[in-house]
Parts: C-alpha cells; structure tokens; sequence
C-alpha cells in the first residue's frame, strides 16, 4: 500500500512528507515556547532593554522560519516536474524574504516606540510629533516595496520594464488625481510653514476648534461643539488661518452710552471708576479709556483692554462688566437708552 502511486509520489513519500512538514511545525511552535521561558525572561531582567527587545521582535518571524523550511525539505522529497519545482521555489523565496521584511518592519517600531516617540515628546516642538509617525509610515512603505520587487524578480519577472511602466501609468494616474497631489503637497507645506501646531486652536474656513491631527493628505479639526472636521490639505493652504493660540492677549472693545444731561464731572468719575476697575483687574492690561463721541441720544465712552494670554476670557469679561454695572449704580451715573423727542408744531 505505501507503494501506491498519487500524483507522481508514492504514499511513503507523501507521508515522510507530512511528518518533516508537521514535525517542523511543532518544533518551532516548542522553539517559540523556549524562548519565551528562557532567553526572553533573562534578557529582560540584563539592564539593556535592546537585547530583550530584539529577541521579543525575533520570536514570531524565527518560528515561521523554522516552519518554511521544514515544508521546503518536506517538498524537496516529492517527485516534481521542473516547472512546478521552480514555482515552489520563487514562492518560498518570496516567503523568506517577506519574513525578513516582517522582521525589520517589527523591529523598527519597537525601536521607534520605545526609544525614539519618548524623546519626541520631551520636545518642546509638535513639528516631530506630526512628523515622526509619517517618517515611520514612510520607511515601512519602503521596505515592503523593496520586498515586493525583489520578490518579483525572483520569479522571473523583469523588473526593469514592470517600472517603466509604472512610471508611465504614474503619471497618468498623478494627472487623474491632481487633487490627491495637491493635498500632499499642502501637507508639506503645512509641515514646512508650521501655520499651527497639535492642539492650538485656530480659526480656518469658518471653523473654529482644535487641531486634532495633521496628516499628508487633510488635517483633522475639533470644533468647539465637539464636532470633527476633517478638511484636505489643499483648502488649508488656500485659505487664511486665524491662530487663536499664538495671540499676545483678546482686545476687548466696547462702548457705554451715559445720558445727555450727565455733567463733564460726572463724566470724568464715569472714565475714572473705569480705569480703576481695569488696573485692579490681574488679567487685563493696556487700557484705553476715552470720552468718544456724542451719539445720536448719548454721550459715548469707548472703552478697549487686552486680556492676558492664559487668562480665562469668558469669567474676565463677566467680573469686569459686574464691576462697571455695580460702580455706576453706586456713582448714580444713568446708562443711556434709545429715546426721541417729538416736537408738534402748532
């Protein structure tokens, strides 16, 4: 019976076969085993954490090496035809080197993860946190495209020519998605430019919120109602940008309209009982307080102040308008009010 033909290969030589191919499986599985009870528990007890990150890397792609070759010299006793052999043969080189792309690409954000994302965001500057999981994006891409055409070549396929092509049909497909490029080379220019930074809050295309993200091809903006807006690259650099963030104070700018019989007296406590109330006031600076102008049914006083950068906008404005109403009841001074005088002529 073990001497029976299938498909070119006697029934021993298809189960010598199955047992190297599953025998092979097994070990890795048991290699893998071993080296998460040995070698990685004592590496991660020496004080280099390198050696326990390598190994802690190594362990999935090490396994499916063992594997491959243990069903190569499974394969390798078959009886097969020239042909199928050299496929069998570009796949599994093809697997290998896939293995050892899979091996640097984990290797490399382990690497990036655990020695060189904590140093960025020591940083003072955001520039290398937006540009370092794009620079990590970029060399992965990299890899598995090198990984591809030598995989390629390796079955037989000219290389040479595949590229040529794919620059022709890159540069038909560049002109299809002219937008796609624009967009990216918006996001250079938002890199190069630094209009905003993560986090700050900016004013663009009448949204208003927070910078959330700043990717190659849109920037992610949370409004402030919580809202995610995403909006491409291209309609960021078309457009002003407002940052909030990077103002030196908030002007703040008003008018108060006192009554027409208010004395010039009266008038001169009204503009002292504001400078008083913006100098005791810890963040507001720079006041101008001045007599404006005579309005249609009142005296106008324009009143400007800066609030400080960091200081709350919203409680500020509250305490310093609570201090005007509260002083000019006490001043007796009359707030103005739309009126008009009819006069009938007999």
């Amino acid at each position: 019976m073990l001497d029976t033909i299938y498909l070119d290969n006697s029934l021993q030589n298809w189960l010598l076969a199955f047992t190297i191919a599953a025998g092979s499986i097994v070990f890795a599985r048991l290699l893998y085993w071993g080296i998460q009870k040995t070698i990685k528990a004592y590496t991660k007890k020496t004080a280099n954490e390198l050696d326990f990150l390598i190994v802690d890397m190594l362990e999935e792609p090490l396994s499916l090496a063992l594997s491959l070759i243990g069903v190569w010299f499974a394969l390798d006793v078959l009886n097969m035809s020239e042909g199928v052999r050299k496929f069998v043969d570009s796949v599994f080189y093809f697997l290998v080197i896939f293995n050892i792309a899979w091996f640097a690409t984990r290797l490399l954000d382990a690497i990036v993860e655990k020695y060189i994302a904590p140093k960025v965001k020591e940083s003072e500057t955001d520039l290398d946190d937006i540009l370092l999981p794009i620079v990590k994006k970029l060399i992965n891409i990299a890899i598995w495209a090198i990984t591809i055409i030598i995989g390629i070549d390796n079955a037989g396929y000219n290389v040479t020519t595949m590229i040529t092509g794919l620059g022709i049909g890159g540069l038909v497909f560049a002109l299809a998605a002219k937008d796609a490029v624009s967009n990216l080379f918006g996001g250079f220019i938002i890199f190069s430019d630094k209009p905003f930074n993560i986090n700050e809050r900016i004013i663009l295309n009448g949204f208003e919120g927070y910078v959330r993200e700043i990717g190659l091809r849109s920037t992610k903006l949370e409004t402030l109602d919580g809202r995610m807006v995403t909006m491409p690259n291209s309609k960021v650099t078309d457009n002003a940008v407002l940052n909030v963030s990077r103002e030196k104070g908030r002007k703040v700018k008003f008018f108060l309209g006192l009554t027409y019989d208010t004395q010039p007296e009266d008038m001169q406590k009204a503009k002292d009982i504001l400078s008083k109330i913006l100098e005791a006031n810890k963040h507001t600076q720079d006041a101008v307080i001045a007599f404006d102008s005579f309005g249609d049914f009142s005296l106008n006083i324009m009143v400007i102040y800066w609030i400080k950068k960091g200081s709350p906008i919203a409680a500020t404005n509250d305490a310093v308008n609570m201090e005007i109403l509260k002083e000019f009841n006490v001043a007796k001074l009359d707030f103005a009010f739309p009126t008009q005088t009819v006069i009938l002529q007999k």
